[in-house]
């Protein structure tokens, strides 16, 4: 009989598994669609990602259920109990990640109509590929139980953060020339923070990655210190 309730939590818990990493590569592929939309001034795609994020806030609810029923009803322990943990925090950093996709939707329906010039373009590309590498290594780092990779997302995180800079920079100097006005500017501004907030949120399915795999925990003063939280 113990041997049938192990196999059964076993089966639920790779269950669970399974389903946030199917939600995390929802997410991704939406941030890629957002990208293309956001540049192509495109109202319907924005719109329809912004719908899509509804399925997404539901699959997380159902993963957290299902995840506390596993915990009292099995009450796992050691790494069976780490592994739990770790999959509740990572429905939030993936359910966060996947709301800040909408932002940028909705920061795109704000600007519709303004040119972006060629260098901001290539610096929102260039944010989003990035943004995105990480996101996807994370789930990678998780579905491998990888914890050298894991724990280098967030040397990784560093190009992201110097895009950034260099995006902010860029569309200050755009608003300078008059070559935007000045809401545009401030929405630009907001949707290149999302972009990096999605690679913050990376780091951290990172951080909680290691702490499945060794039980040791990030510490959380560092990562306020470095702006993740």
């Amino acid at each position: 009989m113990a041997t049938e309730t192990r196999k059964a939590f076993h089966e639920g818990l790779q269950g669970v598994r399974t389903d946030i990493v199917r939600m995390g590569g929802t997410v991704a592929e939406a941030l890629a669609l957002a990208t293309d939309a956001l540049l192509a001034g495109d109202l319907a795609a924005a719109e329809a990602i912004i719908d899509g994020d509804e399925a997404i806030d539901t699959a997380a609810l159902e993963l957290e259920e299902r995840c506390y029923q596993l915990m009292v009803l099995q009450q796992p322990v050691a790494v069976d109990l780490r592994s739990l943990v770790t999959a509740v925090r990572m429905i939030a950093e993936i359910e966060r990640s996947g709301d800040l996709v909408v932002n940028i939707m909705k920061g795109a329906r704000r600007m519709y109509g303004t040119t972006f010039d060629p260098r901001l373009r290539g610096l929102i590309e260039r944010l989003s590929s990035e943004s995105n590498r990480l996101f996807r290594l994370s789930l990678d780092a998780y579905i491998d139980r990888n914890a050298a990779l894991a724990a280098a997302l967030d040397d990784m995180d560093d190009t992201v953060d110097r895009l950034h800079e260099d995006f902010i920079q860029a569309v200050l100097e755009t608003y300078e020339t008059r070559a935007m006005g000045l809401q545009p500017a401030v929405q630009l501004a907001l949707v290149g923070r999302y972009y990096e907030r999605i690679a913050d949120h990376a780091v951290n399915i990172g951080d909680r990655v290691r702490f499945m795999i060794t039980g040791s925990l990030v510490d959380d003063a560092a990562n306020e210190g470095n702006g993740r939280q």
